[in-house]
């Protein structure tokens, strides 16, 4: 079966598409290489000895998305992650993030609107805002969004849901991420933000490393045990896994109805400073910190009840905090080849 994977040179897009490769999987890959490289591709290749299409372009350009599927015929899913994510990034430039995130969106949904294409929307729990109970599950309710990024995914996945209920043959699975850390075992592909990372583990691997000369943890005024923000840390090839468990369910004509969301972590919840000292003591080393203000748009915790997925996908998260914070550490060296 072939499969489209946009922003498939992305930090979770490669990952998935190493996973499909090695399923047998035809893969056709698109990306604008706005916050990603070629390099990614050749990475790909060497782990999956398997060579997958790919169109460098902008979803955002309708003439291109039209191009594309009139080149790519019999295309039996996608799986969609091309967009911007920096919360921090969308609060400074909220335009940006709703021409990026929706637009591109609706551009590939015409596309496939009156096909049967199983769809794999990339979500995220920031759709819950700043949730009442913990853990969260799939119908906790859908809060006002804390920054325009999670409001894009709020917005995406209503646009996909309407959509669900108008077409006769498209039908779709929304994956509400937790917070994806860590590399492939390989050290060939992991996260790697142009500039200045706006996610807490690349930045605690490029102090660590000596790129960046100290870490900022945002808060410790938060009603949490230490006083820091807490998140529910996934190991990136974990998540991977889900997307084939999903992508699956619906290719087997298993869903129980055309639009369905499942959250995807791991069920615990850690502060920031306990990723920290984890870290710290998976690699022995010592991180140069400080406290700086709250950042805005950030929500005080959030972690996920894996139950629904568990039991309908047949997926569990499987790493440890430890071991993926130590894969994102022998990534970062490998990268930077010490």
């Amino acid at each position: 079966m072939k499969i489209l994977v946009t922003g498939g040179l992305g930090y979770i897009g490669s990952h998935v598409v190493v996973e499909l490769l090695e399923l047998n999987y035809e893969v056709v890959i698109i990306d604008n290489l706005s916050n990603s490289s070629k390099d990614v591709l050749d990475r790909i290749k060497k782990i999956s000895k398997k060579e997958p299409s790919f169109y460098q372009i902008d979803l955002r350009d309708k003439n291109q998305v039209n191009d594309l599927f009139t080149k790519e015929k019999n295309i039996d899913g996608v799986i969609h992650f091309a967009a911007s994510k920096a919360v921090g990034e969308s609060v400074e430039n909220p335009l940006l993030y709703y021409e990026n995130n929706i637009n591109a969106l609706v551009n590939l949904l015409q596309q496939l609107k009156d096909k049967d294409i199983s769809f794999i929307f990339s979500s995220s729990c920031t759709v819950y805002g700043q949730a009442d109970v913990m853990p969260i599950t799939e119908e906790a309710p859908i809060k006002p969004a804390a920054s325009p990024y999670g409001n894009t995914k709020q917005i995406g996945e209503e646009i996909i849901n309407d959509l669900c209920k108008t077409s006769s043959t498209f039908k779709c699975i929304s994956l509400r991420y937790f917070n994806p850390i860590g590399a492939h075992e390989s050290c060939l592909i992991g996260e790697l933000p142009n500039g200045i990372p706006q996610n807490l583990v690349p930045y605690i691997t490029q102090t660590a490393i000596g790129i960046r000369e100290q870490l900022s943890i945002f808060g410790q005024d938060y009603p949490t045990r230490d006083g820091t923000a807490i998140r529910d840390y996934i190991h990136v090839v974990d998540l991977a896994k889900a997307h084939i468990a999903a992508l699956e369910r619906l290719l087997n004509n298993n869903s129980q109805s055309k639009f369905e969301t499942f959250n995807i972590g791991t069920g615990t919840g850690n502060t920031v400073l306990e990723v920290v000292k984890t870290f710290e003591k998976a690699t022995g080393l010592e991180l140069n910190y400080k406290i700086v203000n709250r950042r805005p748009g950030d929500v005080i915790e959030a972690y996920a009840d894996t139950s629904k997925a568990n039991n309908i996908l047949n997926w569990k998260a499987v790493h440890s905090l430890e071991s993926a914070l130590s894969s994102a550490w022998e990534w970062e060296k490998a990268i930077r080849r010490v």
